[in-house]
């Protein structure tokens, strides 16, 4: 993790949680951990102690003991060293936690965001409608389940013949 200027105050809740937030994710670091929606609550526990709480994109991501030790190193260097880290399972996170602004910088990045279902109504589900953050086109279809990273998988457009990992919806 990166270094921080030691404080002398302890931060408020909501300040660490900024802190929080902008830490970015060891398997994305084009986005930061508040825009990919794991960071949860942020507040003193029934002992008076912080708690930050964080729901891991699915059980077993590899990338959760570096995340966990970025958000203790925050906690004290925000002035709580003894501050707790949390992982909540339930509810599971979802790609629609994914603020737009982090949706915005996977495309900006190549990245193609989980599409964001209608607010109300049935979802519907369409295949090989990703848009192909390249070109924009929704002539894209599934090349490999496995990806850059576990939560990826590679899409193919078939537009302009490129290839680009998608953020799978675990």
């Amino acid at each position: 993790m990166s270094e921080r200027a030691p404080v002398t105050a302890r931060l408020s809740a909501e300040e660490v949680r900024e802190q929080v937030a902008a830490l970015p994710d060891p398997e994305l670091p084009v986005i930061g951990l508040g825009d990919l929606g794991v960071v949860g609550s942020v507040a003193p526990g029934a002992d008076g102690v912080l708690e930050v709480e964080i729901t891991p994109t699915y059980l077993g991501c590899p990338a959760l003991p570096e995340i966990t030790a970025g958000v203790r190193e925050v906690l004290a260097a925000c002035g709580h060293p003894d501050g707790r880290v949390r992982h909540v399972l339930s509810p599971p996170w979802t790609t629609d936690r994914i603020t737009p602004d982090g949706r915005r910088a996977l495309a900006a990045h190549g990245i193609a965001p989980p599409v964001t279902p209608a607010p109300d109504g049935p979802v519907p589900v369409a295949l090989g409608a990703v848009p192909c953050p390249h070109c924009g086109s929704r002539a894209t279809r599934p090349h490999s389940a496995f990806g850059p990273s576990r939560c990826q998988s590679v899409l193919w457009c078939t537009a302009c013949r490129e290839p680009f990992p998608h953020l799978t919806a675990l």
